[in-house]
């Protein structure tokens, strides 16, 4: 063999290596950015050729061409990709091939002709998986696939088993589901782990390692489990004044009561308590003034809504509290904006909270407090007596029984010759935490009835106070 055809060779050989590098590094690209364009980012971009009014018509229709040709690529997304990294592959062994053949058309020994083939194909899937190709395809998704659709058809027409396959996964999962939420709860599964991989390198505090968990979360989490449900709520009927809305925030701890008619299901908005200071404060004739002149209009969320978008939503219209409404349009309960910041850094306390006192304390000679939670069966032990009281576990539980509606500061019922009073509120929605019990003497009846006191802030109820915070 001549001199001249040994160059000849070993350059067209080197060339198709060169040639072959490239491709598998397109193919990267392209494969990357198969897997994260969507259809409404190519239906928008569609809209926007079509009326730039710029365009000349043959620009705009080869854009066109090419976006038909991104939009027959996505609607088989995973073949695409699956050609893409199929012929990738090949690239980088090709290019293997092609250089040890360049070694062996050089002479050299066949050990040296196999590590160098072997090498410089290790080199170029090191250089198409981690490197430069992917994070272009990852940073201009939309502009490499539209600029390289007639590379990723051809990959797909030159692999008919890979569609094939895809149309029999398919029929197996049966899915009613979109590619692009597919897509979108793959990237979300992505996220998951990459994060798990990332707080077992312990780089974070376990606070913040949480955190971060809990931000992923809110995308699965709905609004019905964060919420405060309806028997929980405060209101204030619609014939109150502001005296008495001042009076039952300054009593509950709350900032914004909804203001309802016949009943909890008749919502008809919120009032707050700024509103009600702004409007009495300077002016304490306005106190006899209806509690609807300062009402506002309520917003109003699906209790199916994730948190997240409840979040931004709330953001958005500058709402820190909505109702949330069940599937037959009733009112299934409250939300506020701190209810979806505590999702991801847990639960919040101001100032004025206190924590519960971990055991009942005598504070008199036969008069208890005790905390929300202390069991019936401690209230029975230390005032020896048998209440038989089965629906309810707690002190809490009773008194909320006896009033009928969700205790506040002031409350008071008596049973059984005992008058339970609520004292103290702790935690951001303000329910009540201590409870003070003392013998009473019933005067010309059965000491085993019960008799209920709502000491006044002149509200008119019926039966169901409910309640939410969002200060």
């Amino acid at each position: 063999m001549s001199e001249e055809l040994t160059i000849a060779i070993i350059a067209a050989l080197a060339v198709a290596a060169v040639l072959l590098a490239w491709l598998s590094m397109m193919l990267a690209a392209l494969e990357s950015a198969i897997s994260r364009v969507t259809r409404a980012n190519l239906n928008n971009l569609m809209i926007e050729v079509q009326s730039d009014g710029e365009l000349s018509d043959f620009t705009r229709q080869k854009k066109i061409r090419r976006l038909h040709a991104a939009q027959r690529i996505v609607m088989h997304r995973y073949a695409a990709s699956n050609s893409c990294a199929f012929f990738r592959i090949c690239g980088n062994v090709l290019t293997g091939v092609l250089v040890a053949c360049i070694a062996a058309t050089l002479g050299y020994a066949m050990w040296v002709q196999l590590v160098a083939g072997l090498v410089v194909a290790l080199v170029i899937a090191c250089i198409t998986v981690l490197m430069r190709p992917r994070t272009v395809g990852s940073a201009k998704p939309l502009s490499v696939l539209i600029s390289h659709a007639p590379l990723a058809a051809a990959c797909v027409r030159l692999t008919p088993f890979i569609r094939g396959r895809e149309r029999a996964a398919s029929g197996e999962r049966g899915e009613a589901i979109s590619d692009d939420e597919e897509l979108e709860k793959i990237r979300h599964e992505q996220g998951k782990a990459a994060l798990d991989r990332l707080i077992e390198t312990n780089r974070f505090d376990p606070e913040v390692s949480d955190m971060l968990r809990n931000v992923l979360m809110l995308s699965d989490t709905l609004t019905r489990e964060i919420m405060v449900p309806r028997t929980d709520m405060i209101t204030i009927e619609r014939d109150g004044t502001l005296q008495d809305f001042l009076c039952l925030c300054s009593r509950s701890g709350f900032s914004r009561v909804p203001v309802i008619g016949s009943d909890i299901d008749d919502l008809l908005g919120m009032a707050y308590l700024k509103d009600a200071v702004r409007a009495t404060a300077f002016n304490p004739v306005a106190r006899a003034r209806d509690i609807e002149s300062i009402m506002r209009r309520p917003m109003y969320v699906p209790e199916s809504k994730p948190v997240d978008d409840l979040f931004h939503e709330m953001q958005r219209t500058r709402n820190h509290v909505a109702v949330v409404v069940d599937e037959y349009g009733g009112i299934a309960g409250m939300v506020t904006i701190e209810d979806a910041i505590e999702q991801i850094v847990g639960e919040l306390d101001d100032e004025h909270d206190r924590t519960q006192h971990a055991e009942p304390k005598r504070i008199g000679e036969r008069t208890w407090s005790m905390p929300a939670r202390t069991p019936i069966t401690d209230l029975e032990e230390i005032f020896e007596i048998d209440l038989d009281e089965d629906d309810v576990d707690t002190v809490y539980g009773l008194l909320t029984k006896l009033l009928g509606r969700v205790p506040i500061v002031g409350a008071s019922a008596t049973t059984h010759g005992l008058r339970l009073t609520a004292v103290d509120s702790a935690g951001r929605r303000k329910k009540v935490s201590t409870i003070v019990v003392e013998p009473v003497s019933v005067e010309g009846g059965d000491d085993t009835g019960s008799t209920i006191q709502q000491q006044g802030d002149g509200i008119s109820h019926d039966g169901k106070e409910h309640g939410h915070d969002d200060d």
